[in-house]
This record gives C-alpha cells, sequence and structure tokens, in this order.
C-alpha cells in the first residue's frame, strides 16, 4: 500500500482538477456574512490533527481548543487502556474539565491480516475496547486502519470481522464504524492477489465479479451494526466523489471527517458547501476535523484556522 503523503504528490495533477472542483468558500466569503465565535455550532476535533503538541501541556491544550470554539473530541492513540500513555479516566475529565465530550474513538485491532485463526483474538480485544470506551461515556468506536483487503474473498472476511465487532460494541451500548482513506477506493477480483487502484487500473473490461471494496464493505456489512465514518479529503485523493457517496448511502455514513489537504477551505480543492447540506439533509450524527499537512509545531494554529474557517462559513450551521 502506497504512503498516505507520498501518494499525495503523484495525484497532484488529480487535486488541481479535482472531481469535486467546487471553489473555496474561504476566498469567497465577504466580511458582512462572517458569523461570531460565539456562534452556537457543534464542531469536532480529531485530536491526531495536534500529535504530540497536544500532550506538551494536556489540560492546557484541552482548555485552548474550548476557547477556539471545539465542542467534542474524537480520540486517537489507544493502547492498552491509555490514550497516549494518558488513563483514558484522566483523560475524560480533563476534557471534561476544559467543556470538552469525548465522543468517538479511533482504534485499530493488532493485527492487519483477518484470518479464521484470529477471529477470536480480534473479537477479544473488541471487547477489551468497548469496556473500557462505554466507561468513559463514548459513543463511537471507529477503526481508522485499513485490514488486508487484496481480494473478493478478504474483504469477505473483513466485514464478518466488522460485524462481530459491530454486535460487541451493540452489546455495550456503542456503536462500530469504519473510517477510509484513498485505497478503500480500489477494485478487487476473486480470487486476487493485490488491489488496482485508479479510474483504468484494470482496464475498460475488468474481470467478471470486481468491485470496490468500499462498496463491497457497505454490501456486506449489517446496517444494524456497522456504520461508516467517510472521510472526504480521502475519498477524493481516492478519485471517488464523497458527495455522490452521502447521496447513495445516507443511512450508512453516519460521522464525516471534514479534512483538506491542509487548513480547511485553503486549497480550493474540497466543496464543502455541498459536503454540508448532505451533512444536514442525511441528519448525519456528527463530525470531527482533522489535520495533516503542517509543519511541527504549528498544529494548534492548523485547527484554530479550521474551526475559524467552519465559524465563518454560513453553510455550517
Amino acid at each position: 500500500m502506497q504512503n498516505r503523503r507520498n501518494f499525495i504528490k503523484n495525484v497532484s495533477a488529480f487535486s488541481l482538477g479535482g472531481i469535486l472542483a467546487g471553489k473555496s468558500v474561504l476566498a469567497n466569503t465577504t466580511t458582512s456574512s462572517v458569523i461570531s465565535i460565539n456562534a452556537p455550532k457543534k464542531i469536532g476535533l480529531q485530536i491526531y490533527s495536534l500529535g504530540k503538541e497536544l500532550y506538551k501541556d494536556l489540560p492546557g491544550g484541552l482548555k485552548q481548543l474550548s476557547q477556539m470554539g471545539y465542542s467534542t473530541l474524537e480520540l486517537a492513540g489507544y493502547k492498552d487502556g491509555k490514550i497516549s500513555d494518558v488513563e483514558m479516566s484522566e483523560f475524560h475529565k480533563m476534557a471534561e474539565d476544559a467543556g470538552l465530550k469525548i465522543t468517538s474513538s479511533h482504534v485499530n485491532p493488532p493485527v492487519r491480516e483477518y484470518t479464521a485463526s484470529n477471529k477470536e483474538m480480534i473479537a477479544d480485544f473488541w471487547k477489551r475496547v468497548a469496556d473500557e470506551h462505554a466507561n468513559i461515556g463514548v459513543k463511537y468506536i471507529i477503526q481508522p486502519g485499513q485490514p488486508q483487503t487484496r481480494s473478493i474473498e478478504e474483504v469477505s472476511t473483513v466485514c464478518e470481522v466488522f460485524n462481530e465487532a459491530g454486535e460487541i460494541a451493540k452489546s455495550k451500548g456503542l456503536v462500530f464504524g469504519y473510517h477510509n482513506h484513498e485505497m478503500e477506493f480500489s477494485r478487487v477480483i476473486p480470487g486476487g492477489k493485490q488491489m488496482y487502484f485508479g479510474r483504468q487500473a484494470l482496464g475498460n473490461n475488468p474481470p467478471e465479479g470486481t468491485e470496490v471494496i468500499y462498496d463491497r464493505m457497505l454490501k456486506l456489512t449489517d446496517p444494524e451494526l456497522v456504520i461508516f465514518e467517510l472521510d472526504v479529503y480521502w475519498a477524493v485523493m481516492g478519485q471517488v466523489d464523497p458527495v455522490e457517496y452521502m447521496k447513495k448511502y445516507p443511512s450508512r455514513i453516519r460521522l464525516l471527517h471534514i479534512k483538506d489537504k491542509a487548513v480547511l477551505g485553503e486549497s480550493g480543492m474540497m466543496n464543502f458547501e455541498k459536503i454540508f447540506e448532505l451533512y444536514y439533509r442525511n441528519n448525519i450524527q456528527g463530525y470531527f476535523v482533522e489535520l495533516e499537512g503542517v509543519s511541527s509545531g504549528m498544529q494548534f494554529e492548523g485547527v484554530k484556522g479550521c474551526i475559524d474557517y467552519l465559524l465563518r462559513s454560513p453553510f455550517v450551521k
């Protein structure tokens, strides 16, 4: 699988042409449409956006986020009951003290290849995860890492594991979901040994039974057990239109990652106005800003730029 950042460099031409060539609303926003930073917009943040910067002063950093206008958090960095070496209960208390609510968490199982021999181990992992997250009142546990999916058969096995994880989460009052990057929009074939990325990867006459990985995941997972958190930027990097997926699967895509090449609205390649139109129309349950592509040490400034963009965007309620 390609490194995410190297992949972006390789598709810069596509980015400029963009299948979502919506112009930056930021560039076209006038001062008359600027909304006060005190506007009651419920905006979430994926803490991965801040990396190690957050932990230099965790209580102070969380208070900064609240002061910027963020109200909810999605965790990252879970391992053995901790979030980046901070006990989950302690992290939860610091977030509450800062006026932030933790509603979601990104968690990956310890293996990428799912087989009949390790299904039980993966299930035991999700049981521990569900217990620990239920204890701090988290609603969603979201897997952000793509398992091994080189063939139709491997995707089918992954979906079986997802459905079981969904059962486990549901038993604890939680919801299990999956977060995409770009390679889920590759195609796979029966008995295959690799993912085929790009519109022309399999030619004009692909073999019978070929499917897009993400579409097969949507098809084979139980709607009562598995939701999808659509990362709109990685969908574009996957050469698909996130708006079309939101239209096609309004009941399956229940969370969003609002993301751009770096600070929201600056690239001009993301049609956030249309994305938010569908967000409200579909009654999606929440969204989280995720930031990458900024220099080390500039993360707090970057997430501030992201929320400022959303606060002054008239299409964000």
